[in-house]
């Protein structure tokens, strides 16, 4: 087990690890060439120019001669801190800031408890002599676990202090998360009354529309919100299954990209035409004019993109039953959306249509009825994931116990005994090892989530977080607790008997701290500042400027800001969140490395969110009550943890003290879910009829239908011809406010009948009388028009 020495060594390691990475992204920021890698965000808002276009020496386009410049390097830290938080909540988003406060809250709670814990648990722990006096006597220790409660005899009166600590540590966490959601909540309130009008607060996503044999699904729809959402009904977009025709839009983009890289390649060195090999990965077969050869495959990709493309419009088997429907107001949308449409639960399923940035198209073809075969497959493979993941765990562990690697390595022992590689096979390897099993855990898991069938980019990835911080608690936290403890006290497994395991148990818990220290600082600390770094941006952009760059807007669409990947670095800062909880009372050493991460942290990506992150959607925090559940979550398992920590320490009488602080902390959590939640789930009518009465206002001769008439189409779709079709149908469509009598479909049919009846009468009659003409929409009882046709085809 690592010791203090080795703690020491591993710290060092990655101290300069990370200042290496800091300062190198200190001079390559500055570099001229560098500017769209470290500065993206500016570039897209259209607020900064290329130093390359500048007038001046070709050497100061590439190099940063102002040697002023380097002296004052670190000059990006106080600027990522400036900007206020209302000004980069319109420059970054209401995620972005709401996704930094989480940084501030773990520096809010564990700032105060690590000076409270270190105030009076570190001296009460290392004035105690509990691992001299354990009866235990094979049970490993170190000198670091003289600060931990492994270190307080058993039975003493000291636990009180620890006990009374983790009410104050319950309470004081309970205060900060109560008054961050208040917040969070008033804030995202006041986001949405004042953020500009967006298609997604109009429109609603119905599915499992019941098929019709009479009609189509876009008629049906229209049938049935004209005659339950009279007043606020306005077009609707129906869903077609256009998956095959995106492969085929891909497809072409990606023979693009070759035609452009050759033609490219032809206009640097014209004394040869390119040619290229048409075998597997152009590794062999019969060589061909590479531009000739990308050009036939582009023009027969056009050929069936257009065929491809008239069959989903006319197949009717390929129209999916849903739709994204758009209302007039706000208040009519939110009606729909937040209940239910007939009296069958399962029919006319109605919810607020995801952002149209945010929309996972694919995923819109799924049909409905095979989601819950996809969550219940997904469910049980994550299971065995998770369980058959704790062989690399295990492995980890092994690793960080001298005496594992002696057994299953005998030849190793003369290195392994050295001091120094010794320090580092048990204070920095571990972790090393933990980092890389964990690197394509998050893409697995999203593919997962995209199986299961979400619509949206922000569902998937709050699937894809949850799941994550499970694996972690189970594997990263759990698993390497039992796996680690049986490794290091394996002897004390064999040697005593079945009742006295627990108790080695408890005593090892508190132990297995340095392997999380080490784990923090190789994650915490190295690994965010090489998140500063963007190594792969930085080479993927320059390959591209290299190789596939000719014009301004090539090097634009060669920039990657990339963006803060929720699925990623949420349920990361959730396990420092269960770490900090679980062992300030236990090992308060732990605390301060894992302050540092969040100070660390908060910088690093405020800064990358000012400058580089450019957000694919906007959910207004719809995130915050899942961290805040799992906040609430890692607190009642610290709570349970210490209960069974004390019951091996001889304190089981301290059981019911202790019982109560989870029922408390639940409860708590009730009251936030049922006080705040609703904020983030439902719209206010009244905030939707305010916002709708302000635009009116402002606005009264609004075309909504413009405005929206393109909002949820398919991206294959978008394109000159298709959007000159919706803009005839728009100029044939009027957008006046009349009420219109819609035909249901029994009225439809009667239409026929009496069209058929006075047809075969005019018939009879047309040599005695001579026939007028008839119009379609006259019905002998009266005149009933037609709606007019405001469905816009949305094509998946």
């Amino acid at each position: 087990m690592a010791t203090l020495a080795d703690i020491g060594v591993a710290a060092a390691i990655n101290i300069i690890t990370a200042l290496i990475l800091l300062l190198l992204f200190a001079i390559l920021r500055i570099q001229p060439f560098n500017d769209r890698v470290y500065f993206p965000k500016w570039y897209l808002k259209g607020l900064r120019s290329s130093p390359l276009v500048n007038p001046g020496a070709f050497v100061s386009k590439i190099v940063n001669l102002d040697f002023r410049s380097y002296i004052r390097f670190l000059n990006w830290m106080p600027a990522a801190l400036k900007m206020p938080e209302s000004e980069l909540i319109d420059h970054a988003g209401f995620d972005s800031a709401v996704y930094l406060r989480i940084y501030l809250i773990g520096l809010k709670i564990f700032v105060p408890v690590a000076l409270l814990s270190w105030s009076i648990l570190v001296p009460i722990n290392w004035t105690s002599n509990g691992l001299q006096l354990a009866k235990l006597h094979d049970v490993k220790s170190s000198n670091i676990d003289k600060l931990s409660i492994s270190n307080v005899e058993r039975g003493s009166d000291r636990f009180w202090a620890h006990l009374m600590m983790e009410y104050a540590f319950t309470f004081w966490t309970c205060y900060v998360l109560l008054k961050e959601y208040e917040n969070i909540a008033s804030m995202r309130l006041a986001f949405l009354q004042s953020e500009e009008r967006r298609a997604d607060e109009f429109t609603v996503l119905v599915r499992n529309i019941p098929p019709d044999s009479h009609e189509l699904v876009s008629d049906n729809v229209e049938q049935f919100f004209m005659v339950n959402h009279p007043d606020h009904y306005l077009m609707n977009q129906v869903v077609y299954d256009a998956n095959n025709l995106a492969g085929l839009v891909a497809e072409k983009k990606k023979m693009q990209n070759w035609f452009d890289y050759y033609h490219l390649k032809y206009t640097r060195e014209k004394e040869q035409r390119p040619r290229v090999k048409l075998g597997f990965l152009g590794l062999w077969g019969k060589k061909v004019d590479a531009m000739d050869h990308f050009t036939a495959e582009i023009d027969k990709l056009n050929d069936q993109i257009l065929e491809e493309r008239n069959r989903v419009k006319k197949d009717e088997k390929g129209m999916m039953p849903a739709a994204f429907v758009l209302f007039k107001t706000r208040w009519g949308a939110a009606v729909c959306a937040q209940t239910q449409q007939t009296k069958n639960p399962t029919a006319w399923l109605t919810e607020w249509a995801p952002e149209a940035r945010e929309v996972y198209w694919p995923n819109l073809a799924i049909p409905y009825v095979s989601l819950t075969v996809r969550r219940l497959v997904m469910h049980v493979s994550f299971f065995f994931l998770t369980f058959f993941f704790i062989i690399p765990i295990a492995f980890v562990q092994s690793l960080a116990s001298i005496e594992g690697i002696k057994k299953s390595a005998p030849f190793l022992n003369p290195l392994v005994e050295k001091k120094f590689i010794k320090s580092v096979i048990q204070g920095f390897l571990p972790g090393i090892f933990l980092k890389l099993f964990l690197l394509f855990l998050p893409t697995i898991l999203m593919i997962m989530s995209k199986f299961e069938g979400f619509v949206s980019i922000s569902s998937l990835e709050r699937r894809a977080a949850f799941r994550y911080y499970l694996f972690n608690l189970v594997n990263v936290f759990l698993g390497s607790i039992i796996t680690g403890s049986a490794f290091e006290q394996l002897n004390s497994f064999l040697k005593q008997s079945a009742d006295q395991i627990p108790r080695t148990v408890g005593v090892a818990i508190p132990i297995k701290a340095t392997f999380f220290i080490t784990y923090i600082m190789v994650d915490g600390w190295a690994g965010v500042a090489g998140e500063i770094l963007r190594l792969k941006a930085f080479i993927i952009f320059h390959l591209k400027n290299l190789f596939l760059v000719k014009t301004e807007k090539d090097r634009e669409e060669a920039m990657d800001p990339g963006q803060i990947d929720f699925y990623v670095n949420e349920p990361r800062i959730q396990l420092y969140f269960l770490l900090g909880l679980v062992y300030a009372p236990v090992t308060p050493v732990l605390l301060p490395f894992i302050i540092f991460f969040f100070g660390f942290a908060y910088l690093i990506f405020r800064h990358q969110i000012i400058n580089v992150y450019n957000q694919k959607y906007e959910s207004a925090a719809a995130y915050w009550p899942d961290v805040h559940g799992r906040i609430i979550s890692a607190l009642i398992i610290s709570q349970l943890l210490l209960i069974g920590l004390m019951s091996t320490k001889g304190k089981a009488q301290s059981t019911p003290f202790l019982v109560v602080l989870p029922i408390l902390t639940f409860c708590f959590h009730r009251f936030c879910k049922d006080r705040y939640e609703s904020v983030f789930v439902i719209n206010p009518l009244q905030e939707a009829m305010i916002k709708d009465s302000m635009e009116r206002a402002r606005e009264p001769n609004l075309n909504l239908k413009r405005f929206l008439k393109n909002a949820y189409i398919h991206p294959v779709f978008k394109d000159k011809e298709y959007e000159d079709d919706l803009h005839e149908e728009l100029i044939e469509d009027s957008d006046d406010e009349n009420c219109v009598v819609v035909p249901t479909k029994h009225q439809s049919q009667l239409h026929q009948k009496n069209i058929s009846q006075r047809n075969t009468v005019m018939s009879s009659n047309a040599n005695n009388v001579p026939s007028q003409p008839v119009s379609s929409n006259r019905l002998d009882s009266g005149t009933v028009a037609e709606p007019p046709s405001h469905n816009q085809s949305l094509d998946v």
